[in-house]
């Protein structure tokens, strides 16, 4: 009897764990992606201009300022 009323308990709490607990709020300045906006200013890797994030080109994990930066990338 006990121990159905301790699987029972058990059952209840872990049902309230995954769906009914809050969960922690995220500080959005604190999280290094939510800080990034479309407007800022990236610099090229080959030539060291600087142009917006949405109009750059990011190829290889680096930003580009242009197709032709890409094939003339610096040894």
């Amino acid at each position: 009897m006990i121990l159905k009323l301790l699987l029972v308990l058990a059952v209840i709490g872990t049902v309230y764990y995954i769906f009914f607990k809050k969960k922690p709020i995220k500080n959005k300045k604190t999280d290094k992606k939510s800080n990034i906006d479309a407007s800022d200013m990236v610099e090229c890797t080959n030539c060291g201009l600087y142009s917006e994030l949405n109009d750059s080109i990011l190829s290889s994990g680096k930003y580009y300022c242009s197709s032709e930066c890409i094939g003339k990338e610096k040894c």
